[in-house]
């Protein structure tokens, strides 16, 4: 079918035609992807809906590559022979899942080191993987491809930080920008000699310089990269963080210093211990602290968001058309999920036409969670009874989706707690709640008790059996049942109904029509 044959849009409705439905974006169903990088060598398979990547699997081994790159000029012997073991171990699982030939990047460690050459010679020699060298400057796109994937509408400048060097892009409106390496990874820094002091004025000076060649404004940082996300989770044990996602983690200017200066003074065995890092990401994260500081200092920015998307879904990301690009990786995630795991593959479109009387003048950005919503309400049905509703929850505050920023997360989640229970009283998840404001919490449990009562006109379209109308100034909410919906509108129906109406601080009527 050509795309002059394809629906309009609005014959799908406000989701827009499905993307796991297209041919092209089937053909990006699997995909694998090698990042050789100077600290570690990962292998990750991505599945499922192309513009909002699953990780069918994903492997990592820290092999310091790069470590004493600065004094030998050669790769680290040791990180050597084990990034090797890795990539043999990579290429036999790629061929066993059958998504061979695997994309492999290498970044600033193999195309510095004098030996990086005939390292990539014998990777292709003795494991069949074409390792492809890249540059600063594509090192720094890719990393920009990465956070688009997770935020369309991103703005700001990328920062990824690698084991030997720290890449910065410019993003906005869907474009990549200017982009710049720098030798500020913590391996290179590990080099720099005199004092701490001295260390200090060398960060300083060459983060001063990208600012005067990035010379552009911007309020957000987004962060890419393993000692990043480190911080960050020390961010959280800091703060006492209630939701230990990393994506799209938010801190401010004042949380960040707040936490370098801890980092300083903190005993870092105990942390690796208690927030799981590793001993080898843990030795690199006070030099990655020292230059977080120092360019949160210079650039001054308003917001700094965690990405855990990099240069490997940046790879993914080329693999997409233009017009999959520009889809929402919300709702293309929650459709797929809907299409693969619902009882009734389709019924969350139906249901989000019969609830929206319910949200008229919601803004957009609520409404998405609204659809999203709708598409995951009926998803883990599979689940114990009795734990369906916290089922619910964890999957939608713990799930690998993008677009979704942490109080959105939360909001989900309540949402389909509500979906299979009135009351969240006593849950454990109760912490978590925190993210939000009183108004968002009724909200949330406004929404969770539609669906449920939407739920019990589960046939083809619930609009055949019957329609909403929502009087908010009268504080009245109507129910007009056609024919159909009269012998569904049961002993259960009449008390969700009567429950969403409690929610909503409103009386009901209930009319029959008789068309």
């Amino acid at each position: 079918m050509s795309d002059s044959d394809e629906p309009a849009q609005d014959e799908w409705g406000p989701f827009g035609r499905p993307l796991f439905e297209d041919p092209s974006a089937r053909a990006l169903s699997r995909i694998g992807v090698v990042d050789v990088g100077s600290n570690s060598v990962r292998l990750v398979v991505f599945d499922g809906a192309a513009r909002s990547p699953a990780y069918f699997y994903n492997e990592k081994i820290l092999c310091g590559l790069g470590a004493g790159l600065d004094t030998t000029g050669m790769l680290n012997p040791k990180g050597r022979e084990r990034a090797m073991a890795a990539l043999k171990r990579f290429a036999l699982l790629a061929e066993g899942m059958g998504i061979a030939p695997l994309t492999a990047v290498a970044t600033a460690a193999v195309r510095e080191a004098k030996d990086g050459p005939e390292f990539q010679e014998q990777v292709t020699r003795e494991t069949g993987l074409k390792l492809w060298v890249i540059d600063g400057a594509e090192e720094a796109r890719l990393s920009a491809q990465g956070v688009l994937l997770g935020w369309p509408e991103a703005k700001g400048i990328v920062c990824d930080i690698g084991g030997s060097s720290m890449e910065l892009a410019v993003i906005g409106e869907g474009r990549i920008g200017r982009r710049l390496t720098s030798p500020l990874g913590p391996f290179r820094l590990q080099q720099v000699s005199g004092s701490a002091k001295d260390r200090s004025k060398h960060i300083a000076k060459i983060v001063k310089q990208l600012k005067t060649d990035l010379d552009v404004r911007h309020d957000k940082l987004y962060l890419v990269g393993g000692s990043w996300r480190a911080i960050a989770r020390l961010d959280m044990e800091r703060r006492g963080y209630p939701l230990t996602v990393l994506h799209e983690y938010r801190m401010t200017q004042e949380q960040v210093l707040a936490t370098v200066d801890w980092i300083t003074t903190a005993d870092l065995t105990e942390l690796r211990l208690r927030t799981g890092t590793s001993a080898e990401r843990m030795e690199l994260v006070p030099l990655a602290a020292e230059v977080l500081g120092q360019l949160v200092r210079t650039f001054r920015p308003k917001e700094i968001d965690v990405s855990s998307y990099g240069i490997r879904e940046g790879l993914l990301y080329e693999h997409m058309p233009q017009r999959l690009r520009q889809r929402d990786p919300l709702i293309e995630a929650c459709r797929f999920t809907e299409a693969t795991s619902a009882r009734l593959p389709g019924f969350g479109r139906k249901l989000y036409d019969f609830l929206l009387p319910l949200f008229k003048g919601t803004p957009e950005d609520r409404l998405r969670l609204i659809k999203a919503a709708c598409l995951l309400h009926d998803t883990s049905w599979r689940a114990h009874p009795d734990y369906r509703a916290e089922a619910c929850f964890d999957n939608a505050t713990r799930a690998n989706l993008g677009g979704l920023d942490h109080p959105g997360r939360v909001f989900l989640g309540l949402a389909l707690l509500h979906r299979y229970k009135n009351s969240r009283a006593g849950s454990r998840l109760e912490p978590l709640l925190q993210l939000l404001t009183e108004e968002q919490i009724a909200d949330a449990e406004v929404l969770g008790k539609a669906m449920r009562f939407g739920a019990m006109f589960s046939i083809a379209d619930p609009a055949e059996a019957g329609l909403l109308h929502y009087y908010p100034r009268k504080g009245m909410l109507e129910l007009v049942l056609h024919p159909k919906g009269v012998d569904l509108f049961g002993e259960v129906s009449r008390a969700r109904f009567a429950s969403l109406a409690a929610a909503l601080h409103v009386t009901t009527k209930i009319t029959v029509s008789k068309t």
